[in-house]
């Protein structure tokens, strides 16, 4: 017995080689397609349109088969409404809850399609009225109408559009050939046209900014506005305030990178300075903090928020221990969001894009190349890696802008 359903997608199918992903996708899971219709986009505004036939030896296969090719931007023909169902008790949804992609999603409601807010992937959609937005799992009530199965339900991928303001960096994937300098130059020209659109700049900083030279550069960013938050670690509170209170990060002297005798102790010295102000905040009103990324934030009034983790020395004061707590502070600052630059930090750099929609773009900037692979691997497909060293990023990036 084969299982047949009827899909269609709509945009700009082959410049963005949506098209050759739908087909591959049909193939890898053993089933068949069947294009009933293609019609292509004739101006560079024009979108194009496929009507597919798919087939599928089982309603597994085929279930299977329909939620990845729903995430490609297909939706079943005529599928009528979405289909909802109550929660019955906090944190439990029913076992067919659609799971959210990060890309721009639509639910039918009495013959509407609705545009679902606060999108972000691996939530649920929430439907209340007229109205339908992205949930956590752990935010989940009982009473709760959410989506089950994937009727009624409508992916827009982000596409390669003709005629928008093109960067190319930005479709060149991950290298370490690339020109830091043209990499700098464009990252300088999209923080512009982000604030020119009235939407935020966000930084996710890790250590590696004050070990390799980079406070400089990006305390010169704060200061002319160019950073509208700041999300990172305990870490590099830490060590900022080290190097602005000690001179050294990790007990190597910044000014000749020499081991500092006893420096060890440094990052200690000054987590209890801080705490004997009272916080970060303190310190600074107090005059004890007088340099640093942390000190130029309070200065300009940018906010930061420090997430903990198990390693951490301290914490600072301000540094926020409860992961759901610190997760909830990331996503209040990533609200408007229109780029982030993500430095010298995998895991908050995957934090962070799997708190974004996907037109939201980051540019991941690292010595490494794999981290910026991996945060792409984990489902953050708008992100752009640039392969240098962090320091030498954020001072020609200062001097760009």
């Amino acid at each position: 017995m084969h299982f047949q359903e009827v899909v269609e997608s709509e945009g700009h199918l082959i410049d963005s080689h949506v098209m050759e992903q739908i087909f591959d996708k049909v193939v890898e899971c053993n089933g068949r397609f069947e294009v009933e219709q293609f019609r292509i986009g004739r101006t560079n505004s024009e979108p194009s349109y496929l009507r597919l036939k798919v087939e599928a030896g089982s309603r597994e296969s085929m279930d299977k088969l329909l939620a990845q090719l729903l995430g490609l931007g297909c939706g079943l023909v005529d599928s009528g409404d979405a289909q909802t169902r109550l929660v019955e008790r906090d944190r439990c949804a029913p076992e067919d809850f659609y799971s959210t992609t990060n890309h721009r999603t639509l639910i039918r409601q009495g013959q509407q399609w609705i545009e679902v807010r606060n999108q972000r992937m691996d939530a649920l959609v929430v439907v209340e009225g007229s109205q339908a937005a992205c949930r956590r799992l752990r935010d989940i009530r009982a009473g709760d109408c959410v989506v089950v199965g994937m009727r009624g339900i409508r992916v827009v991928p982000e596409s390669k559009e003709r005629d928008r303001m093109a960067f190319a960096f930005m479709s060149n994937g991950i290298s370490s050939e690339r020109q830091v300098e043209t990499a700098v130059r464009q990252t300088a020209a999209l923080i512009r046209h982000t604030i020119e659109m009235g939407q935020r700049v966000v930084v996710v900083a890790g250590p590696v900014v004050v070990h390799t030279g980079g406070v400089l550069g990006l305390c010169s960013l704060i200061r002319k506005g160019y950073v509208h938050a700041l999300l990172s670690g305990n870490a590099l509170g830490v060590h900022d305030a080290e190097a602005a209170l000690l001179g050294t990060s990790l007990g190597v002297r910044i000014d000749d990178g020499r081991q500092e005798e006893h420096g060890h102790r440094n990052h200690m010295r000054a987590i209890n300075a801080i705490y004997r102000c009272g916080g970060v905040r303190q310190a600074v009103e107090s005059g004890r903090l007088q340099s640093g990324i942390l000190y130029e934030c309070v200065k300009n009034d940018v906010p930061f928020v420090l997430a903990g983790s198990l390693r951490d020395d301290g914490p600072l004061p301000e540094t926020i221990t409860d992961m759901n707590e610190a997760q909830d502070a990331y996503a209040a600052q990533l609200k408007d969001a229109g780029v982030v630059l993500c430095l010298g930090s995998m895991l908050h750099s995957i934090a962070t894009g799997n708190m974004l929609p996907s037109w939201v773009k980051i540019v991941c900037v690292d010595i490494n190349p794999a981290v910026a692979t991996k945060v792409s691997d984990r489902g953050t497909g708008q992100a752009v890696g640039v392969v240098t060293d962090v320091g030498l990023f954020l001072d020609l990036l200062g001097k760009a802008l």
